[in-house]
């Protein structure tokens, strides 16, 4: 066996588990947890120790009108119910994640402009509830930006057309 050979190696495979170890620390690191404590709307939710979280990846109507509703209508949604759907979207987060702790996942950019935290939010029993958003016709998923799960959240928001829920009930 050729010594050098032995020892050459050896700095690649120490850099290897060195980038492995930082990987593994970098993805745990990610994961937050933290006390819902307030919900603003269909898609914001303030949790302790971090702030407000943007719900990455969907959106909800608002609860007034604004000139997001047209790209609900341009979507498909329905929008003489959009108010409905917007306060729906507000009292079914209430009721799910208010006053419970859960963990955050940050995605893409990792801010908004607003410097609302991008995350999915993961509920005790392991379901996203941004992805359940979509499920039930509350929220549609942000084309704007690529995030991890989107093609997910896009089959999830196609089961809720097809299922006519929500946005989609027509």
């Amino acid at each position: 066996m050729n010594p050098e050979a032995g020892t050459s190696r050896f700095p690649l495979l120490l850099l290897k588990t060195f980038l492995l170890l930082t990987l593994a620390a970098g993805s745990e690191a990610a994961d937050l947890r933290g006390r819902v404590e307030w919900i603003h709307d269909g898609d914001t939710i303030s949790v302790a120790g971090v702030g407000q979280v943007r719900l990455i990846g969907i959106d909800t109507p608002e609860r007034k009108e604004s000139e997001r509703d047209r790209f609900f209508v341009r979507l498909g949604g329905d929008g003489k119910i959009l108010r409905r759907i917007a306060e729906e979207a507000l009292q079914f987060n209430i009721r799910t994640v208010k006053g419970i702790t859960v963990r955050l996942t940050p995605d893409g950019d990792g801010r908004d402009r607003h410097g609302r935290l991008l995350a999915y939010v993961t509920l005790p029993d392991g379901r996203l509830l941004n992805r359940i958003l979509l499920e039930k016709g509350y929220a549609v998923v942000y084309r704007r930006f690529d995030f991890r799960l989107k093609e997910d959240f896009l089959e999830a928001e196609e089961e809720a057309r097809r299922r006519k829920v929500g946005l989609w009930d027509k």
